[in-house]
């Protein structure tokens, strides 16, 4: 009944229910909540008590629900793989530090886009945004490349990510009737397990590789600035820790969160601008002021660009990545809104919905990044209007670096080039399906040839 698009369903009958809903799937007590204020009690008020995460099935492959940071109830062992996260990976030090890092991958994924602009050849905005994001956390990592745009090296990891998000996103028998988990009816299970085993297989060669490096006698070993160097150090001062195991499986939460998300926001925001002509040549006129014609855009020129963060904004309105977050779980009963929401349920926050919603936001359907111009909203998780990373104690620790990487990687893509549709299709023509993917991703992938623009087109104004 919830169909191919759960996040659409249950807001339709959320409008008839309200904001605040207990349905049964099977055995498993649901509950959506579809309101700023009710996301607010859920994900601040009352988040103690609501922040564990429910077993389901296909997150158990490798174990790997009982040591993922995304997957952890919060205990003590979870405090220490966030503190690890925050400290190491995505402290302001951190991504400060690791600026050249990107500013090199930006430079290939420009050249690319030059390339494709000078042989009038489509380029899949997707896959180039997921290539760049790829090589982006991998070398963040490992300090390696693990693709380069515009080649199929990054297919195979491509279909890794996204089928694990699948899977997450796919309704399974086994979390709502326990008795059929041996069984596994759907197989989701067992393909979980083989993505999960390929990922974990590829860090643990990287790994080895790194420790006999280490040891090999008779070479200057070069520490490398990366992740995998602070988690190793972090291991070998304290085991009990961090294990090999922990390090395998943290891993793979960054690398899984930290790809496909960032992709498919980018192709939103692309296609969005595309799809409206005047809200792209306003970006760009507002670049072109700040940044010139030529210059590179910066993450330090983010701050000076509010129409490029309103469009940011309106993205993740319009087409947040995870339009029901990741599923909450109650440790207790708890009380809302007069309501009990019963120790043990399943919770869905519902942001899709809550930015679709007319009593919040005036023409909700439509693109109109202006409305956040005079607007103090943010995304940082305080305002729950807009919580396209979450709140509370279970947000993602991998904001701060998302952020940066989506609004540059947006601004470099229309600085200094316009975009033609395949096919001759108009931008009005532009299919803007969406399919929930536990990611929410665009029906028919966005691919376009890019223009090189010429300065009389920053001239223009953008009513023409």
């Amino acid at each position: 009944q919830l169909g191919e698009n759960p996040h659409q369903s249950l807001a339709k009958l959320a409008k008839t229910y309200g904001p605040l809903m207990h349905l049964k799937f099977g055995s498993l007590d649901t509950i959506v909540v579809s309101s700023p204020e009710l996301a607010k009690q859920v994900l601040q008020k009352h988040d103690q008590v609501l922040s564990s995460r429910p077993h389901l099935d296909a997150t158990a492959a490798y174990g790997h629900n009982k040591v993922s940071v995304a997957w952890l109830p919060v205990v003590s062992r979870w405090r220490v793989l966030r503190k690890i996260c925050k400290d190491q990976m995505f402290s302001l030090q951190r991504v400060d530090s690791s600026q050249g890092l990107r500013r090199e991958k930006l430079r290939k994924l420009l050249d690319y886009v030059h390339e494709c602009c000078a042989s009038c050849r489509l380029l899949d905005i997707a896959d180039a945004a997921f290539s760049t994001s790829l090589n982006l956390i991998s070398a963040s990592l490992f300090s390696v490349e693990f693709a380069q745009v515009g080649s199929d090296s990054s297919h195979d990891f491509k279909g890794i990510v996204r089928g694990l998000l699948q899977l997450a996103g796919t309704p399974n028998l086994a979390d709502y009737f326990p008795l059929l988990k041996p069984i596994d009816p759907q197989g989701l299970k067992r393909k979980s397990v083989s993505y999960v085993g390929k990922l974990l297989r590829i860090f643990d060669d990287i790994i080895d590789q790194r420790l006999k490096s280490e040891s090999r006698p008779y070479t200057n070993y070069e520490r490398k600035n990366d992740l995998l160097e602070a988690l190793l150090d972090i291991s070998r001062s304290n085991e009990s820790e961090l294990n090999r195991n922990d390090i395998l499986h943290l891993l793979l939460d960054l690398f899984v969160a930290g790809t496909d998300t960032t992709a498919t926001t980018v192709e939103w925001a692309m296609a969005e601008l595309i799809h409206n002509p005047r809200k792209m040549a306003k970006a760009r006129k507002e670049l072109q002021t700040i940044i010139g014609g030529k210059g590179q855009v910066q993450e330090s020129d983010i701050s000076r660009l509010p129409y490029l963060q309103a469009v940011v904004k309106e993205t993740f309105r319009l087409h947040p990545a995870g339009p029901l977050l990741l599923p909450h779980k109650a440790e207790a009963d708890t009380l809302i809104n007069d309501y009990i929401v019963p120790r043990n349920a399943q919770i869905l926050v519902n942001v899709w919905a809550i930015g679709r919603d007319s009593s919040i936001w005036s023409n909700p359907d439509s693109f109109e990044p202006e409305r956040f111009l005079d607007s103090k909203i943010d995304i940082r998780g305080q305002d729950f209007e807009l919580i396209p990373f979450g709140s509370g104690r279970r947000i993602c620790p991998g904001l701060p670096l998302a952020y940066r990487i989506v609004h540059v990687l947006v601004a470099s893509l229309i600085h200094n080039f316009d975009w033609k549709l395949e096919g001759g299709i108009t931008p009005d023509e532009l299919d803007m399906k969406e399919k929930f993917q536990f990611s929410l991703q665009k029906v028919v992938p966005l691919k376009a040839v890019p223009v090189k623009l010429c300065r009389e087109h920053y001239m223009l104004d953008e009513n023409v």
